[in-house]
This record gives C-alpha cells, sequence and structure tokens, in this order.
C-alpha cells in the first residue's frame, strides 16, 4: 500500500520570521495527520533553520532544486553534498518553472535525477504539459517523453526510491485545477508506462499531484487509486491550508 505524501514547495517565499512562525503553526497541528507523510521544500537559504527546527518533529525536509555537478567553479550553484549537509532528504527536480523560465532540458533534469540519487537524496520529479499542449492532445507525449528522458538515463529501477509529481502546468498559480479525473487519467498513464518496464516499480513509487490542490479540493484527488499526494505551491504558505491538505488523506 503506498502511503500518501504532501510536500510543501514554497518556492521563493519566506524570511526567518515568517518561517518560524509558519513551522510552529504546522508541528502544533500534526498530531490531527494520521494517514500522510509530511515534507517541505524550503529554499536553500533556510535549510538550516529548517532544518534545526524540524529536527525530531516527524516532518521531512529537502531543497527546490541542485546542480548536477559535484563541486567546482560553478557560482551560484548548490551541490548534492551541500544539501546532504542540512540532513534534506527531498529535492524537488525539474519543476516546469525550472524547465520554463530557467530552460532546464529533459536531458539536464535526467541529470539532475543521477546526482540526486547518488548522493542519497529523493528525488520528486516534475513532469507535466503546458495548456496549449493539453488542448492539442498532446498531454501524453509530452508526459512520456520527460519520463522517458529520465528512466533512459538512470533505468526504470531508479523510480523505485523516487517520488514523480504530475503537475499540469496550466494548472498552477492560476487557480485552475485539474478535475479528480483528468488528474487519475494521467496519474494512470504513467503509472502504466512505468509498469510497461517493471510492473513492481510502478505499483511502489508515489504519484504526486502538484496543481493547485488545496483543503476544498484534497479529498477528492486524494482519493482517487493513482493519486498518492500532493506537491503543494502557494498553500503550503499557510498552516491553515497546508494541514487541511495534510488532513484530507483517506484512511
Amino acid at each position: 500500500m503506498r502511503r500518501i505524501l504532501i510536500a510543501g514547495n514554497w518556492k521563493m517565499n519566506g524570511s526567518i520570521k515568517s518561517i518560524q512562525y509558519l513551522l510552529i503553526d504546522i508541528m502544533s497541528g500534526m498530531d490531527a495527520v494520521k494517514q500522510a507523510d509530511v515534507a517541505v521544500c524550503a529554499p536553500f537559504v533556510y535549510l538550516n533553520l529548517v532544518a534545526n527546527m524540524l529536527q525530531d518533529s516527524g516532518i521531512a525536509w529537502g531543497a527546490q532544486n541542485l546542480s548536477e555537478q559535484s563541486a567546482g567553479a560553478f557560482t551560484g550553484e548548490v551541490s548534492a553534498d551541500m544539501l546532504k549537509d542540512f540532513s534534506c532528504k527531498y529535492v524537488i527536480i525539474g519543476h516546469s518553472e525550472r524547465r520554463s523560465l530557467y530552460g532546464e532540458t529533459d536531458a539536464l533534469v535526467a541529470e539532475k535525477f543521477a546526482t540526486a540519487r547518488a548522493a542519497g537524496l529523493t528525488p520528486i520529479l516534475c513532469i507535466g504539459e503546458l495548456l496549449a499542449e493539453r488542448e492539442a492532445g498532446e498531454t501524453e507525449a509530452v508526459v512520456g517523453r520527460q519520463l522517458d528522458a529520465v528512466t533512459q538515463r538512470n533505468g526504470v529501477a531508479a523510480l523505485a526510491d523516487a517520488v514523480i509529481a504530475y503537475e499540469p502546468v496550466w494548472a498552477i498559480g492560476t487557480g485552475k485545477t485539474a478535475s479528480p479525473a483528468q488528474a487519475q487519467e494521467v496519474h494512470a498513464f504513467i503509472r502504466q508506462r512505468i509498469a510497461a518496464q517493471d510492473a513492481g516499480v510502478a505499483g511502489k513509487v508515489q504519484i504526486l499531484y502538484g496543481g493547485s490542490m488545496k483543503p476544498d479540493n484534497a479529498k477528492e484527488l486524494l482519493a482517487m487509486p493513482d493519486v498518492d499526494g500532493g506537491l503543494i505551491g502557494g498553500a503550503s504558505l499557510k498552516a491553515v491550508d497546508f494541514l487541511g491538505i495534510c488532513t484530507a488523506a483517506p484512511a
């Protein structure tokens, strides 16, 4: 049985004070979270603060990106080993904003995935289509291509200790949300594509939904058989909303 994972992606938001208040409020509500694992992915500069506050809390933490390089003259980059120094469990790989705003290619994402795994980090691999691609009927082609780039570089077995996040780009920060049926359809496609290579891995891998999940739609989305949690953006910045999603996981 796959356990639900709710992971917050704070993106480029927060301050020392706001993060302290946010984590205190989240931790105070964790007793009500029975059916889900919980994680937060923070900006690099706040990882030390997050690690210190969340130690022994039952909440995991991670980063939002990493370099494919291990060390060297790469100004402004952050390596996997640096993330390990702060006891990160997770790292987001290939978020749509990294792909669209910073030109990360499928090949680069596959390399970053490999780097994360080699360091013992759990990648949260983001895949998903643009609105124009969905309207053109290209959702499966796009999602399949992005997934295949990773399995061709790393092997399908690498997904067994990773997480996949399906993020319809048209539903990120727009207020639009894929219906539970739409989300389930793509999640099932992803699992079937993996199963074509290894049914055991397909049955094990967690596939999160990453398109504007909120407390008022989380229960229906999480009830879908192939939706194993959420990668939460805006709602992860408000403790009451984030906890509302965490407690929506079905028993």
